[in-house]
């Protein structure tokens, strides 16, 4: 960054809380106020008000149009576009293809690396409500539970990765336990819901996770798609392995 006195990289603190205010905006979305920043980060106003202008001038963020909100700005959308995941291998793409011709409903794979979610192909007919909220908050989406279940298994803490007491976190591990899959009805978009069947290595570690999303009624008793589930993610294992 080139707030030259201001925020240097000798100064630990001053870039950690300027990294922390982008993923604050990244997280709440576009048109989000420094007010809201602020309060969210119970970060001082004078402090947020710095670092929001420090980030606009070296156009990691940008200011909306009414100049009240801000939105990530360019150099974050060229910088995800350096780490996105590699698409899958055609070979895993028409596999994915025959599934989503078969079913009414959004079929997307999705790539776990430690603690992190990937997005690897989104279904473009059926797109994902709010990716950012998926794959920040294991709790509230099929996707991210699957991945709660690992990490809890595993020994991870992952308390800082919900958005629930964990009290009220460690039933959706157990339902995932008792399933062999993950599952979320009406949590993201009211009426609707998302299951995902977990895509294991040859040593059993969770790599990767095949996610449909539909109605709800359809979730909560899946049947025969399940089953679409189960053997399109056995196609996919050794293609993505």
């Amino acid at each position: 960054m080139s707030g030259a006195g201001e925020l240097r990289a000798r100064q630990p603190k001053a870039v950690h809380s300027a990294l922390t205010v982008l993923e604050e905006v990244a997280r709440c979305g576009a048109g989000v106020t420094a007010q809201e920043v602020s309060a969210g980060l119970d970060m001082p106003r004078a402090t947020t008000y710095r670092l929001l202008n420090l980030l606009v001038q070296d156009e990691y963020l940008v200011r909306m149009p009414d100049l009240r909100g801000f939105a990530l700005g360019r150099k974050v959308v060229e910088l995800a576009h350096l780490v996105a995941p590699a698409p899958p291998p055609l070979a895993a793409r028409e596999v994915i293809g025959r599934l989503r011709s078969s079913v009414r409903g959004g079929v997307h794979l999705v790539r776990y690396e430690g603690d992190r979610i990937r997005i690897a192909d989104a279904d473009p007919d059926f797109p994902l409500s709010d990716e950012q909220r998926i794959v920040r908050r294991l709790d509230t989406s099929a996707i991210g539970r699957l991945l709660l279940h690992e990490l809890a298994h595993g020994g991870y803490d992952w308390s800082g990765l919900v958005q629930r007491p964990f009290r009220d976190a460690e039933p959706l591990i157990h339902d995932v336990e008792r399933l062999g899959y993950a599952r979320q009805v009406g949590e993201v978009t009211p009426g609707h819901g998302c299951l995902v069947v977990p895509i294991r290595d040859d040593r059993g570690g969770l790599v990767a996770g095949l996610s449909l999303s539909a109605p709800s009624e359809r979730i909560e008793r899946p049947a025969a798609l399940l089953d679409l589930l189960i053997d399109g993610s056995r196609q996919l294992q050794p293609l993505l392995v």
